[in-house]
């Protein structure tokens, strides 16, 4: 099937509704998990994370929780990160974008980050972008969204 320009342009129109409605939700995920952390402490926040039932794991959101010698202290779907030395993890295509993250975050700012990695809910390797947030001075916050839609 050959698409015109019009063509285009409309089905690109008619995701990013979705695409947006998924940026926000990740960026208001994380402004909840950096007030959680806040508030009750990281290791009791990271059992909340982690807990299906407890409003951080949205289907393929989910949040995660770095140190800032870029460590993850927690990981909502996958706890075998946990505690793990994330410096050196490339993506599928050799990107440092657990460095890339740290630097953004530990930095003050808060941003997107591109890469590629395993949708828990395809089992797949797809395109993500990461928002990061620091927290204080030892951890930063992440929500990502998967952006092929």
């Amino acid at each position: 099937m050959k698409l015109n320009h019009f063509s285009a342009a409309l089905m690109l129109a008619a995701a990013l509704p979705a695409f947006a409605q998924d940026k926000q939700e990740a960026i208001a995920l994380v402004d909840k998990a950096v007030v959680n952390i806040q508030k009750k402490g990281v290791d009791e926040a990271c059992k909340e994370f982690a807990d299906p039932k407890g409003g951080y794991i949205q289907g393929e959101l989910y949040v995660f929780v770095y140190e800032a010698n870029g460590f993850m202290k927690c990981h909502a779907t996958n706890p075998k990160l946990n505690n793990k030395d994330m410096n050196q993890l490339r993506d599928a295509n050799g990107k440092y974008f657990s460095k890339e993250m740290r630097d953004l975050a530990m930095s003050g700012k808060t941003g997107w980050v591109d890469y590629v990695w395993v949708n828990p809910v395809s089992k797949q390797l797809e395109p993500k972008s990461s928002y990061v947030k620091k927290v204080n001075d030892s951890y930063f916050v992440g929500v990502g969204i998967y952006t092929k839609k």
